[in-house]
């Protein structure tokens, strides 16, 4: 109960904090206006980027689920990932819409929840560090050209626990370390859920041709995405290239997994005022192109909202006559 009240506590904290931010540094007026003026066509350009990522990114799941022998269809796996997106919305991060594909595929899979577990998670951090990768390329672009010196160092301290993770995990050498921590995890009682996510996640390092097309998935899919950020800037008027976004981008997400957040509500936008006013943008379209990925997120979830309201209706008992 006081864990809850923490955190219920905390997200007001950071709620409050960020919305102040955002009222302290746009014109409401102003920015109404840009939003009822945005572009359609870079609009439907950004929607567009948005949806069709789901594909590669069901198709990675697929892969790797299936050297686990977990072979399942291509479309319900779709369906899932839709579902996450519809649930991911309604619980404080997007970690919620992970645990929703573990628990519907688990189902299905009665016995396979480790591998199911470790596929989402791999998935998870591959993308992370696939994006961090894209983030290290605007990292390298952005030098001198943007005062977001700041930013830079942040994501290149999450390149490197990145790379410190991948270690972890894969590593035999290290896997043998790992025993000293044993009786840590056992006091704490968090053993058998570590030892879940790590069996899950190490289990991949015999194939390694499936995470190198897992990777080139990922690539296409964070680009895209990235593109599709850019894509909404440009509708409401931001003129920037691509470089400030790959560096935009990755931070992004991971302000998305923040857990003291609703669904990142004012905390992503007020990201977009700051760190798109260091590269000479205004507050009121910064706000803007981060309410319009907003809306985004909320029309990616709009099929699985669907999904879940057609299934719950087959689902109804038919009365008695």
């Amino acid at each position: 109960m006081r864990t809850k009240l923490l955190k219920l506590a905390g997200t007001l904290i950071v709620t409050v904090i960020a919305c102040g931010y955002i009222v302290w540094k746009i014109d409401i007026g102003k920015t109404l206006h840009i939003l009822g003026s945005a572009d359609l066509g870079w609009l439907a350009l950004s929607t567009f980027l948005m949806l069709i990522t789901v594909a590669p990114m069901t198709w990675r799941w697929q892969l790797l689920l299936k050297v686990r022998g977990i072979n399942d269809n291509y479309w319900w796996l779709t369906r899932a990932y839709f579902v996450s997106y519809a649930v991911g919305q309604v619980l404080p991060t997007s970690v919620g819409g992970d645990a929703s594909r573990i628990y519907e595929t688990a189902k299905r899979h009665p016995g396979m929840t480790t591998p199911i577990t470790g596929s989402v998670l791999l998935e998870r951090a591959l993308g992370g560090a696939i994006t961090l990768v894209l983030a290290a390329v605007g990292f390298l672009l952005a030098i001198g050209r943007y005062d977001i010196q700041t930013y830079l160092w942040i994501e290149a301290l999450f390149v490197v626990l990145t790379a410190f993770a991948g270690i972890v995990f894969f590593s035999r050498t290290v896997r043998q370390w790992l025993r000293f921590g044993v009786p840590i995890a056992r006091r704490f009682k968090i053993e058998r859920p570590a030892r879940a996510v790590y069996e899950g996640i190490h289990g991949y390092r015999a194939y390694p041709s499936t995470l190198a097309r897992v990777c080139g998935a990922t690539i296409l899919v964070q680009s895209g995405r990235i593109v599709a950020i850019w894509a909404a800037g440009e509708a409401v008027g931001v003129d920037l290239s691509l470089r400030p976004y790959f560096v935009l981008g990755p931070l992004l997400f991971l302000v998305m997994l923040v857990p003291f957040t609703v669904n990142g509500l004012a905390v992503r936008e007020a990201f977009f005022v700051d760190f798109l006013g260091h590269v000479g943008v205004g507050a009121d379209p910064a706000f803007a192109t981060g309410f319009l990925f907003f809306v985004l997120t909320l029309v990616l979830s709009l099929p699985g909202l669907i999904v879940l309201l057609w299934e719950g209706v087959r689902r109804e008992p038919t009365p008695d006559v």
